[in-house]
């Protein structure tokens, strides 16, 4: 019923429940208990009132600080935390300093913890190497709103599916072209670029990355772009501007 009440909401101000959201808000934490991980983040867009539930983002929120919300409304029709569920979901947190909020778990259960499901298996657990041909082929790592960080079970397994498919094909070129969404777009009334250097700084974090893994550094470009195209890469769940913030790792055989 709860659920059936907010998608009544979504129509009733005419905004189908497939729509993208995205909005600036403080995070608020409702403590639910369903074993580890299991409590609930949420987020309430100040311009139309919704509370989302944003708890199967990637990269979870800072509840000192605001957050950048970006998603689509969920089919599955479930409510464990009290919110409109959005998945996919990403939260980029900003600078912008919060007061932290906690609501107790009231009559909501959380969800009990489980791998994403992009991750099929652990990282430690050894992987057959990729069969041939060894054609070209790209990878792309995605990041949060101006930030060059490899995010936790996300990045690093799109990283080692690249290092694997290198170290089988023994290829002669590797390009890495960090991109950034430098131009500027209005959210929740204010706003927001990504600096331009950060799309350099993403590139030379991520070949930093194979040469630690063991790439010849001589074999690898690094470049840079200004905003990228709004091409949605699968690694961003259908996402268009979380796919704006991305390196590619390009793989000559």
């Amino acid at each position: 019923m709860k659920v059936l009440a907010a998608l009544a909401l979504l129509a009733a101000a005419g905004q189908p429940a497939s729509d993208d959201v995205r909005f600036i808000t403080c995070p608020i934490y409702r403590d639910t208990d369903a074993g580890k991980k299991s409590g609930c983040w949420l987020a309430e867009d100040r311009a139309t009132g919704r509370r989302y539930d944003v708890s199967l983002s990637i990269s979870k929120p800072d509840w000192n600080h605001e957050v950048l919300v970006e998603g689509k409304p969920s089919t599955t029709g479930d409510d464990p935390c009290g919110g409109i569920v959005l998945d996919p979901v990403r939260t980029s947190v900003l600078p912008g300093p919060c007061t932290r909020q906690m609501l107790p778990a009231e009559t909501y259960t959380g969800r009990k913890f489980v791998l994403p499901r992009r991750n099929v298996r652990p990282l430690y657990d050894p992987a057959p190497a990729p069969t041939g041909p060894y054609g070209a082929k790209s990878f792309h790592l995605l990041f949060d709103f101006d930030q060059a960080f490899l995010i936790y079970q996300y990045d690093d397994y799109y990283l080692d599916a690249a290092i694997s498919w290198i170290r089988a094909a023994k290829p002669r070129a590797i390009t890495v072209t960090g991109h950034a969404a430098t131009s500027p777009s209005t959210v929740s009334g204010r706003t927001i670029a990504e600096t331009p250097a950060i799309a350099r700084i993403r590139a030379e974090k991520v070949a930093d990355a194979l040469v630690r893994l063991g790439v010849d550094r001589t074999i690898i470009t690094v470049r840079w772009l200004g905003s990228a195209n709004p091409l949605v890469m699968p690694e961003a769940d259908g996402l268009i501007e979380p796919s704006r913030r991305r390196v590619d790792i390009d793989v000559t055989p």
